[in-house]
C-alpha cells in the first residue's frame, strides 16, 4: 500500500472520460456523505439523490453504489433511485432497474446476531446493528471497548465460520464472501459497465477491496480522508470534496 500523504488530487472526471469511459463505484458513509455518531443519525444533503440520477445518466447507467450498508437501508435514505446497488459489502446486487443479480445470501445465524447484541447490551457506550446480512459492534463513542469489541467479534465470527470486516470504529460479520470487490467484478463483466475504466471511491478499511479490484480491471481507486496506508491512486479530503469532485 501507498502512503496517503503521496497522493494527489484525482484528474477530473472529464478528462479520466477523454481515453475511455468511466464506471464509477461509489462507497456511501464517508464518502458521499459525512461520517456521524451512528449509522441512524447521517444527514444526507438535499437533492443528492436526485444529482446521483443525474450523474448515472450522464455515464450512460455506468456509476453504481457498493456500501456496507443492506440495498433497503440505503433505499430508505436515498429513495428507489434508478442506479445500479450493492450492499452488504457486495453480496447484495441490483441493476439500476431494481432487478437483482447474482446469488441468493443467507441471513446471519441467529447465535451470531445474540451474542453481540448481549455483549453491546452489557457494556455502555457500545452499539450493535442489525443489518439484513451481517451484524455489527460501534464503539465510536466508546472508543476503549475497540479492543474488546473486535476480540469478541473475532471469536464469534471463527466458531460461526463467517468474516470479520473492520471498519472506522465498528467491526462487522459477515459471510464468507462480503467483499466489495466482488461487486466490482460482477457489475464490469456486464453491461453498461463492461469495457469502461472502473474508478473505486471510498473512505474505509472495507474500501481497498474495492480499490484492489478496480486496479485490477485496468482502473484505480480514489481514498477518502487522511488513512495512512491505502491501495488507492488518488485522495480526495471529504465527502463534500467527492461531491465537487462528481459535479454534484
Amino acid at each position: 500500500m501507498a502512503p496517503e500523504h503521496t497522493l494527489s488530487a484525482p484528474p477530473s472526471l472529464g478528462d479520466l472520460a477523454q481515453d475511455q469511459p468511466v464506471a464509477l463505484f461509489l462507497d456511501f458513509d464517508g464518502t458521499l456523505v459525512d461520517i456521524a455518531p451512528t449509522p441512524d443519525s447521517i444527514m444526507v444533503p438535499q437533492g443528492l439523490a436526485a444529482s446521483l440520477r443525474c450523474l448515472s445518466e450522464n455515464l450512460s447507467g455506468r456509476l453504481a453504489l457498493v456500501s456496507g450498508r443492506s440495498v433497503a437501508d440505503l433505499r430508505r435514505h436515498l429513495g428507489h433511485i434508478a442506479i445500479a446497488c450493492a450492499g452488504s459489502h457486495g453480496v447484495e446486487r441490483f441493476n439500476a432497474d431494481g432487478t437483482p443479480t447474482g446469488p441468493g445470501v443467507e441471513p446471519v445465524p441467529t447465535e451470531v446476531t445474540t451474542a453481540l447484541r448481549t455483549f453491546a447490551l452489557a457494556r455502555d457506550g457500545l452499539a450493535y446493528e442489525d443489518k439484513s446480512y451481517g451484524a455489527a459492534l460501534h464503539f465510536r463513542a466508546r472508543p476503549e471497548l475497540g479492543e474488546e469489541a473486535i476480540a469478541h467479534a473475532t471469536k464469534v465470527a471463527n466458531d460461526a465460520g463467517m468474516s470479520l470486516k473492520h471498519g472506522s470504529c465498528v467491526v462487522e460479520i459477515v459471510g464468507k464472501d462480503a467483499a466489495k470487490s466482488t461487486a466490482v467484478s460482477a457489475f464490469m463483466a456486464a453491461e453498461p459497465f463492461v469495457g469502461a475504466r472502473p474508478v473505486f471511491v471510498g473512505d474505509d478499511l472495507t474500501d481497498e477491496d474495492g480499490f484492489r479490484a478496480a486496479s485490477e480491471l485496468g482502473g484505480f481507486g480514489i481514498v477518502v480522508g487522511e488513512r495512512v496506508e491505502t491501495r488507492a491512486r488518488y485522495r480526495i479530503d471529504g465527502p463534500q470534496g467527492v461531491r465537487t469532485w462528481l459535479g454534484i
